[in-house]
């Protein structure tokens, strides 16, 4: 079937589709598998001091299992990817959710420091890699047309649990415990995830309906890069390369920033509202600024978000009142929300959709294991320094050379043409 063939027969599909187009409706799901997904993985730093006053644990060696839990994640998020882009995301993100509401009642129930590593850094992070990738992906493939809103909608998902969870686990701790919340926790997850992944489909074509705004050149499903290509692609490494050095500002904040804010004076409760303002905040900066990206650009929308990050890096190095958090926090969350909203596409624009869904999966696993040392190192920092200030320079540091490699991008061959 010719290309000319394909946007026909779309045409007709387009015109006796339902009224609501059933990209929304993944739109929709993707939403709230995120936000159970990742506003429970998000919690970590709230069960940090709790767990730690039980187990006797170094700080360092309690956030080596978020760090697992990452190396794990980013490995298995090239897989989820993969299968993915050839099975459709709905059996991985059933199994993967299944996987991460077991194991926080596996959580509720660990006695020794090991069983941690097992079932935070191995079981749950084999869940949370079902998510963003494989879900990421099959967004870009429902809509051309506002293809960065609907990512920033979608990733606001994150936002939103990381607004209701940490509060939810904070309370739930101070009134019946550590333990009983994790399962708690793990139920929402079970419940949540599954049901809604019954509902994803891979791409337009299972219905027989075509990418909103998908034209003719779009529709040319060999169109891209494929995965061996992309790695030979300067653009691929200095893209994720920017994406690592993000990655590990994010990942040490959200692990130690509870930590940090308790020990400068504020309660347990009132730090979990920190990252309950970071994923406030975070819901508006993912829509806007996805949305600004289908103006602006993508590589535009990077270099704002890689300076916002540098600009949080440096308040927080700073902060030694309780305000002066909320400070950080509100400029680190319109940071990590835009990264958030244009990792995805930027990718897509870069390298295309044919392979999207690997490509994207490798890059998340270069982030993400090198994000994984953050927490691990600011622990050990701490526990030599008794403070977070070294942690916290070399993560202004790092935001400066992110800053610096996003705006040495250029665009790929595939990238360029598909702007004359």
């Amino acid at each position: 079937m010719s290309i000319n063939d394909k946007i026909q027969g779309s045409s007709l599909s387009v015109k006796n589709k339902p009224r609501l187009f059933y990209g929304y409706v993944i739109v929709g799901c993707s939403f709230l598998i995120l936000m159970c997904m990742w506003g429970s993985q998000y919690c970590f730093g709230v069960f940090f001091k709790p767990m730690l006053k039980e187990f006797g644990l170094s700080r360092a060696a309690l956030s080596g299992a978020y760090s697992i839990n990452l190396i794990v994640q980013a490995i298995a998020a090239i897989f989820a990817g993969r299968i993915s882009d050839k099975y459709g995301p709905r059996l991985v993100v059933t199994v993967c959710g299944s996987c991460l509401g077991i194991s926080y009642l596996v959580m509720s129930q660990v006695q020794l420091v090991w069983q941690i590593y097992v079932a935070f850094g191995i079981l749950a992070s084999i869940g949370i890699a079902g998510s963003w990738v494989p879900l990421v992906s099959t967004i870009a493939r429902w809509f051309v047309a506002r293809r960065g809103m609907m990512s920033g909608v979608v990733s606001a998902g994150i936002g939103v649990g990381i607004m209701i969870f940490p509060p939810l686990a904070g309370y739930l701790i101070a009134n019946i415990g550590w333990r009983p919340s994790y399962i708690i926790v793990g139920l929402i997850v079970l419940v949540v995830v599954i049901i809604n992944a019954q509902f994803l489909k891979r791409d337009p074509s299972h219905l027989g309906l075509s990418a909103l705004g998908m034209t003719a050149q779009d529709a040319d499903s060999t169109a891209g890069y494929t995965f061996s290509e992309a790695l030979r692609t300067r653009q691929f490494w200095l893209v994720s390369t920017v994406y690592l050095m993000l990655a590990l500002c994010l990942q040490t904040i959200f692990v130690h920033i509870v930590p940090h804010a308790t020990d400068i004076g504020m309660s347990d409760v009132k730090a979990a509202t920190i990252i309950s303002v970071i994923g406030a905040v975070s819901i508006i900066s993912k829509v806007t600024v996805g949305t600004a990206a289908d103006r602006l650009g993508n590589k535009q929308i990077m270099i704002i978000v890689a300076s916002l990050m540098l600009l949080a890096m440096i308040v927080v190095r700073f902060a030694e009142a309780p305000w002066m958090l909320y400070v950080f926090a509100v400029i680190f969350a319109f940071g990590y929300g835009g990264f958030s909203a244009v990792q995805l596409p930027y990718m897509a624009e870069l390298f295309g959709l044919k392979s999207l869904g690997v490509i994207f999966g490798f890059s998340y696993f270069v982030q993400m294991v090198t994000g994984a040392c953050g927490p691990f190192a600011a622990g050990r920092i701490f526990d030599a320094a008794a403070n977070y200030r070294p942690a916290f320079m070399i993560l202004a540091i790092l935001g400066l050379l992110a800053v610096l490699l996003a705006i040495s991008v250029k665009a790929t061959p595939y990238a360029a043409e598909r702007k004359l």
